[in-house]
């Protein structure tokens, strides 16, 4: 008898105290996904405000993974000029430079979205029918907005480099990871050298990755500087 009230009991109690302990949890979450949120909204609008961006942009947060690539059907950049940041792609943010990097990416693709004919949606269109060549447009861009707003541009480097896969070739909608770097790395030595010069983030692992990698890239690039030449560099 003691021991079924026993039994009765203990299963009263931990019934009593589970919905509270879900309640801790759940609330943790979103205390957690508050900050995160907040955070956002600090850096993507000191980038809007310091590069006198005119238009409406909102930021949302979205723990969910959906593995860094998502469908242009769903994604509300263009549309409804929402720039989402899945879980996927903040766990690789370290830093607000890199959050800065990607923030400004996608910032530069929505403010384009605005502009053209029919409320820009001519414009969106010709972006979702050609992103690779809008790709490298919005890298450069994005270089500038975040130096605009104080961010270091270095940042857009070690993002992409532990974030971005390297396929075997160029697709047809996308540009090699590589190639973004260095066309990146390029931008940033031609029109930002200060902050190659005053490199803080060179003993970075993730930059030291680039160093590794990028070899063949930046050889070229200093041929081109040696030389003089405008052309532009086939990059792989």
């Amino acid at each position: 008898m003691f021991r079924k009230r026993f039994l009765i009991g203990l299963i009263t109690l931990i019934a009593a105290f589970l919905p509270l302990s879900c309640f801790a949890i759940d609330d943790f979450e979103i205390i957690e996904e508050s900050k995160v949120q907040k955070r956002l909204n600090n850096v993507g609008v000191r980038i809007l405000n310091s590069n006198k961006i005119d238009k409406r942009i909102v930021f949302a947060y979205d723990k969910k993974e959906a593995e860094g690539k998502l469908d242009t059907i769903k994604d509300k950049t263009l549309l409804n000029r929402q720039i989402a940041v899945y879980g996927y792609d903040y766990k690789f943010i370290e830093d607000d430079n890199e959050l800065a990097a990607y923030l400004s990416r996608h910032i530069a693709e929505a403010y384009r979205s605005y502009s053209g004919v029919f409320n820009g949606r001519l414009s969106s269109l010709k972006m979702k029918a050609a992103p690779k060549k809008y790709q490298i447009v919005f890298d450069k861009i994005a270089v500038d907005y975040m130096v605009k707003a104080g961010y270091n541009p270095i940042g857009m480097i070690t993002y992409i480099n532990k974030s971005k896969d390297q396929k075997r070739t160029n697709s047809f909608t996308q540009n090699l990871a590589s190639k973004r770097l260095a066309i990146i790395y390029e931008y940033i030595y031609t029109k930002y050298p200060y902050y190659l010069k005053n490199n803080e983030y060179f003993h970075n692992v993730n930059y030291q990755n680039f160093l590794l990698t990028s070899q063949e890239n930046r050889r070229m690039l200093e041929e081109k500087i040696k030389s003089g030449s405008k052309e532009e560099l086939k990059y792989e």
